[in-house]
């Protein structure tokens, strides 16, 4: 595989951009619907710099489209598969999670016994 069409060149942008909680917030704010930044800014409690900030990253980034209407300035995801996708990793988030969490409790367990047999062992 080269370089150009390597997923890290094509994704770390979109990835480094989606790091930041509150514009995972907004994108989540803005559901199928185009919003203006005052709806923004009630759905997420973040002040008005801030969604603004975030707006102009996630803009650069692709992740959501400006569309003037009139005196305002309305919000859009590009796609409405963005927010399908953004759910469908979230569960494979959460699933993954637990059968880590349930792996870390057993490797704890299994660690936990391990330390005992080798105090026991180191004891005499």
């Amino acid at each position: 595989m080269d370089f150009e069409s390597c997923p890290a060149v094509l994704l770390g942008p979109v990835f480094k951009a989606l790091a930041e909680p509150n514009r995972l917030r907004i994108l989540c704010a803005l559901g199928t619907e185009c919003r203006p930044v005052t709806d923004i800014i009630h759905a997420t409690a973040l002040p008005q710099t801030n969604v603004s900030f975030h707006l102009r990253i996630l803009r650069e980034a692709g992740l959501v489209r400006a569309e003037r209407r009139g005196a305002f300035i309305y919000y859009c995801l590009p796609d409405p598969e963005l927010l399908a996708i953004l759910q469908s990793l979230q569960l494979w988030v959460a699933a993954h999670a637990s059968l880590a969490n349930t792996q870390d409790s057993e490797d704890m367990s299994n660690e936990s016994v391990s330390m005992t047999k080798r105090r026991a062992n180191s004891c005499g």
